[in-house]
C-alpha cells in the first residue's frame, strides 16, 4: 500500500474517533496551528497550493515536507466542499475541569447539548471576539475538534480554552473561588429582559441548543436568566447571534 493511501485511511479514521487529533481544512486554520506551535501529525498538500504564495508561507514554517497529493484525493478527504489546498491532522488537547484556575475576570459560555457543529464554532468565535474567557460544554455537545466546528469558529476554537463533557453543577463548583454568577438565557417572558440587563464578572452565560433550550440540570444551576426581546411572530434568534448580543450587552 503507497504511503498516501495509508494516509488516506488515517485521515479517514481519525474523522471517526474522539481523540486528541484535529483536522484542519485550508489555509487559514493550517497557517494559525503553525502559528500557535500546534504540533501537527501530518501534512497533506496539492501541488498547486504549494505553488502559490499562500503555500510557500506554510511549507517554510513546516519543520518536515508535506505529503503532495492529487486534488481528488484531497476533496475526497475533506468535510468542506473547498479545502483549497491543504489539510494537517494535529493534536488539540482540551483542558480537564481540574486544570481551570478562576479568575475574578472571567466570562465563560457555557453550552447544554449544543449538538450543531456550526453553531459551537460559531459561538467560539462570538466569545472571543466579544472577550468571553473561554468554553464549558456539557455533555451532547458537538465534538470541539469537529472539521466544521473549527471553520466556523476561523481560528478561535484554536485559541480558547475549551473543557468537554462537563455537567453544570460540577462547574459551577469548580469556578467557586470567587462569587460567579450563571446567568441562563431563556426565550420565555418571565426572565430578565435584555435591556438594563447588568452582571459583574465573573459570570457564566448558559446557552441550551435551539428548541430544547436549557436542560433542567443547568437550570438548577442558574442565578439569574435573561430574554432577548422580539418583534412580530420570531420565537428565537440563532443560538450564536443571541449570544453575541447578550456578551456585547455584558462588556
Amino acid at each position: 500500500m503507497s504511503p498516501r493511501n495509508e494516509t488516506a485511511k488515517t485521515i479517514r479514521r481519525l474523522r471517526r474517533s474522539k481523540g486528541n487529533h484535529a483536522i484542519l481544512e485550508g489555509p487559514h486554520l493550517v497557517a494559525e496551528a503553525l502559528r500557535l506551535g500546534l504540533r501537527f501529525d501530518r501534512v497533506l498538500m496539492t501541488p498547486q497550493f504549494a505553488e502559490s504564495s499562500a503555500g510557500a508561507e506554510i511549507l517554510s514554517a513546516l519543520q518536515r515536507p508535506p505529503t503532495m497529493v492529487a486534488e481528488p484525493l484531497l476533496d475526497a478527504l475533506a468535510d468542506a466542499d473547498a479545502p483549497r489546498g491543504v489539510l494537517a491532522v494535529a493534536g488539540l488537547q482540551r483542558l480537564r475541569l481540574a486544570d481551570l484556575i478562576p479568575r475574578q475576570d472571567d466570562a465563560w459560555l457555557y453550552l447544554d447539548a449544543i449538538q450543531d457543529p456550526g453553531n459551537l464554532g460559531a459561538l467560539a468565535r462570538v466569545a472571543e471576539g466579544l472577550g468571553a474567557t473561554g468554553l464549558l460544554l456539557s455533555d451532547g455537545c458537538a465534538d470541539s475538534r469537529h472539521a466544521r466546528a473549527l471553520r466556523a469558529s476561523a481560528g478561535s476554537l484554536l485559541r480558547l480554552p475549551v473543557v468537554v463533557g462537563v455537567a453544570a453543577d460540577r462547574a459551577k463548583d469548580a469556578l467557586s473561588r470567587f462569587s460567579t454568577t450563571w446567568v441562563g438565557l431563556e426565550a420565555h417572558a418571565g426572565a430578565e429582559s435584555l435591556h438594563g440587563f447588568a452582571v459583574e464578572r465573573p459570570f457564566v452565560l448558559a446557552l441550551g441548543a435551539e428548541g430544547p433550550g436549557l436542560s433542567e440540570v443547568t437550570r438548577r444551576a442558574l442565578d439569574r436568566t435573561v430574554t432577548i426581546p422580539l418583534s412580530g411572530r420570531l420565537e428565537s434568534l440563532n443560538v450564536a447571534v443571541a449570544a453575541a448580543l447578550v456578551l456585547e450587552q455584558l462588556r
